[in-house]
């Protein structure tokens, strides 16, 4: 819940959980005790039902339960067919996850710069970075917004590349027409906690209209069976819990009036804080309606101004502030400072500003007058 403001402040804490899981508390109780009775804690049939909802929310023929949003990207890769050594194309901003996943199914991630609007896998940096050994695309659809898919999607059908898009922001974003994790072979999508779709523990989901590749993930997930105890391919543990299905499916049917809110929230921001000093403020593409998982502001010294914002009780956060091409983990691709100043750029001088579902009016105005006392203090 929200924290107690000190000398009279308004605390706004960058996240609070405790809004938006209030108003499934009572029917989620009911829900966990009768699973008690039942002891279907694994592959029970709320997982079943929370596929076919998610499926049809992201207006996608089907859906796979996973662990985590990491377990979602790595089985796509496989189960799509990735070879040893295959090139993945990812964008230079990105938290690790999607790196992970490339690495781990045997591939080599190969980074791209990001556009200057969207902060997503710019296409002519794509096209730029295809060589005879990219097999895939893997966008992400970062902050909240999807990346220009139709793009993406023309260099694809150009190059023969398939697309796993990387949502794990964006549940329920579209662009263009194109709803997230509908737009290439397959979608995956993170459930932790802070999501806009969040579980409460970790949890992930793919959704394909491809029904080999979800049969494929069904396998994989489960120790590569097909049927109990018949083990047809080399597999994992990475399934969706029966009590985090039943969290999800409860949370979903309250996704889209949460997401208007961000976006009510988002607009806010971004009228008061028009012109406040230095800041950069996070823009919308053409034909774009994200879901605004994070409001991420650019400045010259955001450490700075997130310490100032402490004093006056307003969390803030960092997405990410090493780059991943920089990364020690990802030293050996052999990117140095300098390969893509955009990406670079972001991570240097971004800073996320609160914004959840529930935000109140108050606090928001609480956001805007620290910002702009911070900026004031020179005048």
């Amino acid at each position: 819940m929200n924290q107690p403001a000190l000398a009279g402040r308004t605390a706004v804490p960058f996240v609070d959980l405790g809004l938006s899981n209030e108003p499934i508390r009572a029917e989620l109780l009911e829900a966990v005790a009768a699973l008690v009775d039942s002891g279907a804690f694994v592959n029970g049939p709320p997982v079943a039902a929370f596929e076919q909802a998610f499926a049809t929310y992201c207006r996608t023929a089907d859906c796979v339960g996973l662990a985590s949003g990491l377990d979602a990207l790595r089985l796509a890769l496989l189960a799509a067919g990735i070879q040893p050594g295959d090139e993945v194309i990812v964008p230079a901003q990105t938290f690790v996850a999607t790196l992970e996943a490339v690495t781990q199914a045997g591939g080599k991630p190969v980074i791209a710069e990001i556009g200057e609007l969207d902060y997503a896998l710019d296409a002519t940096a794509a096209e730029a970075a295809v060589t005879s050994r990219t097999a895939f695309l893997l966008p992400v659809h970062l902050y909240g917004q999807m990346a220009d898919m139709h793009a993406l999607r023309a260099l694809a059908d150009r190059r023969g590349l398939a697309i796993v898009e990387d949502a794990c922001q964006a549940h329920g974003a579209e662009r263009d027409g194109l709803r997230a994790g509908a737009a290439g072979l397959a979608g995956a999508f993170s459930f932790y906690p802070a999501k806009n779709l969040g579980a409460m523990g970790d949890a992930g989901a793919l959704a394909t209209d491809d029904e080999g590749l979800a049969a494929t993930v069904r396998a994989l997930r489960e120790h590569g069976q097909r049927s109990k105890y018949r083990h047809d391919l080399e597999g994992y543990t990475a399934r969706l819990d029966t009590i985090q299905a039943i969290v999800l499916e409860l949370k979903l049917r309250l996704l889209d009036g949460w997401n208007e809110e961000r976006r009510a929230a988002a607009r806010f921001l971004s009228e008061a804080l028009v012109g406040v000093g230095d800041l950069v403020l996070p823009a919308i593409a053409p034909g774009s309606n994200p879901v605004w998982h994070l409001y991420v502001v650019r400045t010259a010294e955001p450490e700075s101004l997130a310490s100032f914002l402490k004093e006056r009780e307003v969390a803030t956060g960092r997405h990410y502030p090493e780059p991943v091409h920089l990364a020690r983990a990802y030293a050996g691709l052999g990117y140095a400072v300098g390969s893509f100043p955009v990406a670079e750029r972001l991570a240097r001088d971004g800073l996320s500003l609160p914004i959840f579902p529930g935000i109140s009016e108050s606090q928001l105005s609480a956001v805007v007058d620290a910002v702009r006392s911070y900026f004031d203090r020179g005048d």
